[in-house]
Order: C-alpha cells, then structure tokens, then sequence
C-alpha cells in the first residue's frame, strides 16, 4: 500500500480522535462531511505548499468548529511540531473566546485528548505539555501581539475588518518570519466591501497570483432569486444537514418582507459582499449598469459634473454621454501623492493599490491643485462636445481663477458652468434621474473600484417633505464619485436635441398659396 497524504491523515485523526463538542449531536464522533474532507485535501495535500486557506461560506455552516479540529491537529495530532505556538485571532474578546471554549470542549470531553492537553481558561490557553505546543486566543483588544512566534494561525471571522489593514493580522503574519513552513487558516463570512481586507485578500486568491494560497469561497450567484433555495445551497453546504433548513428559510422570508434586513441577510446567509447600511443604490443595480463602454465621447453630447474637493481630499469629475439614449458614464479621480499610503490607512481604502492600477490618478505634492484639474477641465471642452458642467460652489470661487488661467472666459464660465446646490432642493430631483436611469438599465458605467466605493458608501438623508440629498456627514465613506455622478447626470437630463430646419417643400402636405 503507498503512504497515506497528510490530508487523509489529517482527515482519519480528526475522525479518530475529536467528538461533536455542542449541538443535536453533542459527543458523536466527529464524521466530515465531504465538502470539508475536500477543503482539507487542497489545504494539505497542495504541492506547492500552503502558506494561506481561505475558507468563506454563510454561517451556521461549522466554520468555528472546522477552525477547532485544525486547530488541535495542529496543537497535538500529526500536524504538531515541537514548542510550537499556535494563535487564534478573532476582533473581539467575545469572538476569540467562541473559538477557544470550543476547543477546550472538544479536549474536555475525549478521554485521550484529556490525558495530555491542560486547559487553561482564565488565559484562553490550550498547552500539550507532552510536545511544548501552546494554543492561545487573541483578539484585536489585546494591547499587543508583537514578540510571537506563529507556526499555526486562525484568523476568525476576518470579514469583520473594515478596510484594507488589521493591526492584529499584519502583527501576525509578519511574526510567522521566523517558522519555515507556517500555515495561516482565515475562515469567515465576506466582507462587506471590495476595499476590506478580507475581500483583497480574496480577489487576490482568484488570481492566482500566489500558488501557496488554497480559496474554498461557497457565495450565491448575484444573478439569481437571492430568496430561493438554489441560492442558499450555493452559499452554504451544510444546508438541510446541520444548518437548521426550516430557520435559514424564515430568513429569507423576512428578508423578503422587510428590504431593511435583505442586506444583512445578503451578507451572512448568502455571503456576498453588500454593506450592511442600505445604500443610495443597492449593489445588484449598481453592477448592472456595468456594460460595454465608448472608447471616446467624441461626437456625443457630454455633460460634465465636479467635486471639488477639500486640498487633502478625494477629488472626481464625472463624464455623462448620451449615446442611444442611455447615459455612459467615466470619472476621474485625484488625490495628492504625499501621504497617500496615510491617507489609505485613515480612510481604510486602499487608495495606494487603485493608484499603481490605473483607478486613481495623483497630484504631486500635499494638496490638490486647482491649476491641474482647471487644464484637465479645458482638453475636456477642447476636445469633446461639451454642453455643461454642473459643479458644488463649495470652492469653486479658488477654482474659477485657474479655469480663466487656462483660457476660459467670464462669458464661458457663465454660460458653461452651472452651479449646483448639494441641498434638498436641488438635489432631490437630480437624484430622481439618477434612481430612474439605474432602475431602466440606462446608465452604463466603467466598473471603476474607486466609483464601486462610492456608490456603496451612498446614504440618503430625507426631509419631512419627502425631499432627499445625499450626505457626506452621514456615509460610512467617500462618496465624492456619487456626487459628481448625480450632478452629472441631472445636466444631461435636461438635454434636447437640436431640431434641424427643414424645408416646407419636403412636407408632401404642403401646398402654396
């Protein structure tokens, strides 16, 4: 017989030696079910080494108690090493201590196990004497995590992480330095964003780019009934096994009933990436106006709309050109090169990343310069039809000394240039354009990360009347893009085609005299 792979090994002892540790079947053996064997098989068997699994699906569908089993064949089955550590990271004392209180069941209650694994509550430790091998729980309120020398990492529901950096993870991966083949489980439902580091992580996964990384990611197509059962089974093996089918149903009912809870219901159950606000624009809508884009406007009507921002801040221009009777839109993007790495961390947006891809462009220096965006705006009128551009009068006063730089007049700047209020008034209907050409499949846009944020980050804030604006004060984020959008598109609504004159004489009807 040829010699077992280390992920049957791993499989047979997992089976062998742990017990259910709660539930219906609380102190049964600890029988895989084949997607898991499956995950397992990649994770260890992988020939190039794994360095990194990342392993999403909904909840209820065991991921803590996988994390548990690994975890002791790690701490003292045929995957632990001699004085080595191993660490759980969870971003709250509550979370880490679910991980850790399921593993110290799982040792309480085998016989085996027990004989030679001490647990340590008060610590939230795990110590197998016999090998040196010590389990520990950590989570992101713990003053430090520097001095550690990982073998062996669960990163618990790292979805939870809002933006691109976690203190705690980076602290941990860069302390696995000193091991030679260190192994790093992240296991957790999506992010709700493409910036969040979890989400990076991922996009990154389906790449390739790193062949030591194994993705086991279960999430329901977008495309179907986000409510029907193909979806929920897409999302999470375990349904109609463990994971209570009845309950997870109910969900979705409600869900259903009650829009304000599709989000959550979006993320945790169908594990997608939706944020758990309710935005201006939900996704599903926002990625359907991504379509097939003009390489130039040129020949077409274009409406421009501009938010200037703060020296410091996220500065975007939107494009609106109406072809076919449907609005293409392109922003533009700038942001100061000093600090950008800085700013990226404040904002918890990986600014820096959507610059090296072509996403973002950068100024040099500290501020934004009105001088750069002014020449951007004047190719602009040079080199398309443009009919008007819709800005905020926040700053533009500073702007318009640069736009007469560049070669605007006073009678441009008046006929051209259209102040546009960021209050109810004005922005009410605009955003009733805006929400109509999204709902009929008329706005096209280029699939920009840094617009994807933006409509995300979208919150609207109504009045008594009914009345609606979008607010900055109130976003989770920067929502810069979705202003100039929305004023861009409100220009280009008004549009009316020129009427060409026409002779009488073309009218068969027409008669002289």
């Amino acid at each position: 017989m040829g010699q077992i792979k280390r992920g049957q090994r791993v499989i047979d002892w997992i089976e062998g030696y742990l017990v259910i540790p709660e539930g219906r079947d609380v102190g049964k053996p600890f029988l895989l079910r084949s997607w898991q064997k499956k995950v397992i098989k990649e994770i260890y068997d992988n020939k190039n080494g794994t360095r990194r699994a990342i392993i999403s699906f909904g909840r209820k569908n065991g991921k803590t108690a996988l994390s548990a089993c690994l975890l002791m064949v790690h701490l003292c089955g045929p995957e632990a090493l001699h004085n080595s550590q191993l660490y759980s990271a969870a971003q709250s004392r509550d979370q880490a201590s679910i991980l850790f209180n399921l593993a110290a069941k799982m040792v309480r209650m085998s016989p085996d196990l027990s004989s030679y694994v001490t647990v340590r509550d008060t610590k939230k430790e795990l110590l197998c004497s016999e090998l040196g091998s010590l389990y520990r729980a950590l989570s992101a309120e713990a003053s430090t995590a520097y001095g550690l020398s990982p073998v062996f990492i669960v990163h618990d529901e790292l979805g939870q992480v809002k933006g691109p950096r976690s203190p705690l993870y980076e602290a941990l991966e860069t302390a696995t330095g000193a091991q030679e083949n260190p192994l790093s489980i992240v296991i957790s439902t999506q992010a709700p964003t493409a910036g969040d580091l979890l989400s990076i992580l991922i996009d990154d996964a389906k790449e390739a780019n790193d062949k030591r990384v194994v993705l086991s990611l279960h999430t329901a197509d977008e495309k179907l009934d986000p409510f029907s059962k193909k979806a929920i089974k897409q999302a999470n093996p375990a349904f109609g096994d463990f994971m209570n089918a009845q309950e997870t149903l109910a969900m979705a009912d409600d869900a259903k009933r009650m829009p304000s809870r599709e989000p959550e219901y979006r993320n945790l159950i169908l594990n997608q990436r939706v944020e758990m606000d309710s935005p201006f624009i939900s996704k599903s809508l926002w990625e359907g106006g991504i379509g097939e884009m003009l390489e130039s406007f040129k020949g077409y009507p274009v409406y421009l709309g501009l938010d200037l921002s703060e020296v410091r801040d996220l500065t975007a221009c939107t494009l609106v050109a109406l072809v076919d009777g449907k609005f293409q839109t392109k922003t533009t993007f700038w942001l100061p090169s000093h600090g950008l790495k800085e700013k990226s961390s404040a904002d918890r947006v990986p600014y820096d990343m959507w610059a090296k891809q072509g996403f973002l462009e950068t100024i040099e220096g500290k501020s934004i310069e009105y001088s750069y965006i002014a020449a951007y705006i004047r190719n602009l009128f040079d080199e398309l039809d443009v009919r008007s551009c819709a800005f905020d009068r926040w700053n533009f006063r500073h702007f318009k000394r640069s736009l007469i730089d560049v070669g605007f007049t006073e009678d441009d700047i008046e006929l051209k240039f259209k102040e546009f209020g960021q209050g109810f008034q004005s922005m009410s209907p605009a955003l009733r354009d805006t929400e109509s050409a999204i709902l009929n499949g008329k706005l096209l846009h280029d699939n920009n990360p840094v617009m994807n944020m933006c409509a995300a980050n979208a919150v609207i804030q109504s009045d008594p009347a009914g009345n609606k604006k979008l607010t900055k004060a109130k976003s989770s984020g920067r929502i810069d893009g979705m202003i100039s959008l929305v004023m861009a598109v409100a220009m280009a609504s008004t549009h009316e085609e020129e009427l060409i004159p026409t002779s009488p004489w073309d009218d068969p009807n027409f008669k002289y005299g």
